[in-house]
């Protein structure tokens, strides 16, 4: 039986990929920071050991031991906070764990990339992995997942694979990053629109996600060193998904028409005006929220398709609507 190490397992997509693993036949050893999944993880039938990478410098060492591969899911994913916290989270931790999976005798690290990296001000119509990432990256979250990504791929040898795989806008059932920053604004009645919302999103079901990696680990030896974009494959605007979630919760929607750098130029003085705060609370809104709202991101799966056997299999944008749903049923 293969021996799975999953980091960032009390998250949504780490709950999601142990569940994938245990139901592929895998051993499933899963770790994080919150006590409060700890039993869902050990309900799926895994090994659970709490644990903080960034925190605990001996963890990812007793983390690996006896592990055939390593899938890194953990990361502090955030349009905001202290540059110190994404650095020692998702740059730092992801070198020490290399380091323990290699010197344990791991076969290899699947790791969760972000396509953030390519977030810029401008459409960026059907990506592919041979297009660059954006020349600056737009927060400190997508400069250090890349920075992250580089150091992964960079490890890659005959006697150790490591693949990468960038998830587009996750939603599902544990979701604590997109739905929940939708909702707050759609929650608000009032949604700024810049470029009339015609900018396009592709929404990744977190089961399709999961599936995923788990494909990365089982075409190891034809995938080692690659990056892979992934999503649901089905773009929508972002003003009908504004809509869509305005009749799930039963709100009355007024869209305002924003010039986008006016938008962003507001942004830019929300973000300077919160990193002065000494609650350092994250802004309404950020420059990247911004290039979110006004420019579309959509990729071509061709990659993943021919490289890991990708398809999505499930509607990504009907996910979002239910768990607006249910989020809406559970407030009422």
């Amino acid at each position: 039986m293969r021996q799975a190490l999953v980091t960032g397992a009390t998250g949504g997509l780490g709950l999601a990929l142990t569940a994938a693993l245990v139901a592929e036949g895998y051993a499933v050893r899963a770790t994080g920071r919150d006590p409060g999944v700890a039993a869902r993880l050990a309900t799926l039938g895994a090994e659970v050991v709490l644990a903080d990478l960034a925190g605990d410098p001996g963890a990812a060492a007793r983390l690996c031991r006896g592990v055939d591969v390593v899938f890194h899911a953990a990361a502090l994913s955030s349009p905001w906070g202290r540059a110190e916290d994404f650095e020692r989270i998702n740059v730092e931790a992801t070198r020490t764990l290399l380091g323990a999976a290699r010197a344990a005798g791991c076969e290899g690290l699947v790791f969760v990339s972000s396509p953030s990296i390519y977030a810029q001000f401008g459409d960026r119509i059907g990506l592919t992995e041979a297009d660059p990432p954006a020349a600056r990256p737009l927060n400190a979250y997508a400069r250090t997942k890349l920075a992250a990504e580089r150091l992964v791929l960079a490890a890659d040898a005959p006697d150790f694979f490591t693949v990468a795989v960038r998830p587009r806008a996750l939603v599902g059932p544990d979701d604590q990053v997109v739905l929940p920053r939708l909702l707050a604004l759609v929650a608000r009645g009032r949604v700024p629109l810049p470029r009339g919302g015609r900018a396009l999103v592709e929404f990744t079901d977190v089961r399709d996600a999961a599936r995923a990696l788990v494909l990365a680990d089982q075409r190891r030896t034809a995938v080692g060193g690659r990056a892979f974009n992934i999503s649901g494959g089905r773009p929508v605007s972002v003003r009908d998904t504004a809509v869509g979630l305005a009749r799930a919760l039963d709100r009355e929607l007024t869209f305002v028409p924003l010039p986008w750098p006016l938008m962003l130029a507001g942004a830019a003085a929300l973000e300077g005006a919160a990193a002065l705060s000494p609650a350092r609370c994250e802004p309404l809104i950020t420059p990247y929220g911004v290039a979110t709202l006004a420019f579309s991101q959509t990729f071509d799966l061709a990659g993943a398709r021919d490289g890991l056997g990708y398809e999505p299999l499930h509607d990504a944008n009907a996910t979002v609507l239910a768990m607006a749903r249910q989020a809406h049923g559970e407030t009422r």
